[in-house]
């Protein structure tokens, strides 16, 4: 079967052969062969040097993404070696009962991500090329896990963009209704068919780790908790008291239940706002905050709004914690950039008269890599300020 060819315009492969691997559609020149979006095909220079093989899909800005700088089949094994690769590389930290198994372009397989929750896998598909291909995907995931059950998340808007439409459901084995799973000793009840990303917040493990270091005996306020990760941590590293703030009722019920698995009873739970929460509670004390918020934007457009709403939260914090008071504080949005976001940190403790060290600065954690060629895939940042 002939390969499909696309020809790129001249001098567009410079980014391709400097290690990035979207091809746009306004650098293609011209086709050569037949033309079937969500199959393999070959990209080429003007002047007919090969530059690697991914999947077409005309219908999408991003044309082609390469999966390939040499020749490949794509069938089951293809996929099992991709696949089991990038297992093996979380096995070596440690890794066991649950984490992300495939992040997408970072492990080679572009639009594919697959977490794995004790003996069941969620799975999420947001490209032509690998929704195309799921049922190979399936496949090598049940020869490499033996899994219980295999959930699909891929209800996801950005699937539009790839003309691709959202799904949600059981496409392997039998699903309890509730997950429970353990994370750094802490059980936490997931909820794979509702729950937030493809059902927890799995890229947090080693920053929710890393409140051991800070919480023994000391009160702390978890905001935008959810179901309650780093609430859970706090308390289960023996924090004095615990508060947790979401405003949806279902989190806060949710934290209940998981404090009540875990036997913790240093855990209160509020349902508020968390912007009025801090605004209303300024003669509030802690000695340690965690603002987890969700992404604030999501368009680079937005971003001085993002920055505002940020620095607010922030501000807020900075001036309930005292001297030897602990931020913990995250941002989840890839366009607010690193250095955007210690900007934003500084403006906050300048205007809440607060001195600060910096004094840890993390990302997601390591089962969610980034490669150094694609920036948009280090999204989670992480900054651990003390109040001097």
């Amino acid at each position: 079967m002939e390969i499909q060819k696309i020809i790129l315009k001249k001098n567009e492969e410079d980014r391709l052969l400097k290690g990035e691997t979207w091809v746009y559609s306004n650098e293609v020149l011209k086709f050569e062969g037949p033309i079937n979006s969500g199959q393999l095909c070959e990209v080429l220079t003007s002047d007919h040097k090969v530059i690697g093989y991914g999947f077409l899909n005309t219908a999408s800005k991003i044309i082609v993404r390469l999966l390939s700088l040499t020749p490949i089949t794509i069938d089951q094994t293809f996929f099992q070696k991709r696949i089991e690769a990038a297992n093996s590389f979380r096995k070596s930290l440690g890794l066991d009962n649950n984490y992300r198994v495939v992040f997408s372009e970072a492990d080679g397989l572009p639009g594919l991500i697959v977490d794995k929750y004790d003996q069941y896998l969620s799975m999420q598909i947001l490209t032509l090329g690998m929704a195309n291909h799921k049922d190979l995907i399936i496949k090598a995931l049940v020869t490499i896990f033996h899994p219980l059950a295999i959930v699909e998340r891929s209800d996801q808007p950005i699937r539009k963009k790839e003309g691709l439409e959202e799904f949600k459901g059981v496409v392997y084995g039998k699903l309890n209704d509730v997950v429970t799973i353990v994370e750094n000793e802490v059980k936490i009840k997931v909820d794979l068919l509702n729950g937030q990303k493809t059902g927890y917040f799995l890229d947090q493990k080693f920053n929710r780790a890393n409140l051991k270091n800070y919480v023994f005996n000391k009160t702390v306020l978890d905001c935008f908790s959810h179901t309650g990760g780093f609430a859970l941590h706090a308390a289960g590293y023996n924090a004095k008291k615990v508060v947790a703030i979401d405003i949806s009722q279902k989190a806060c019920d949710d934290i209940l239940i998981n404090a009540k698995l875990n036997n913790f009873t240093n855990i209160e739970v509020v349902c508020d706002d968390v912007f009025n929460y801090l605004r209303n509670n300024q003669d509030k004390h802690f000695d340690v905050i965690i603002l987890d918020p969700p992404a604030f934007t999501k368009d680079r457009k937005t971003i001085n709004q993002a920055y505002k709403g940020y620095k607010e939260i922030n501000l807020s914090a900075l001036k309930m914690l005292d001297s030897g008071g602990i931020l913990f504080t995250f941002s989840c949005s890839m366009h607010m950039q690193p250095a955007l976001f210690l900007q934003m940190l500084k403006d906050a403790s300048i205007d809440a008269h607060k001195e600060v060290q910096l004094i840890d600065f993390r990302i997601q954690s390591p089962d969610h890599p980034t490669k150094l060629t694609d920036g948009d895939s280090l999204y989670l940042k992480c900054a651990v300020l003390r109040v001097l």
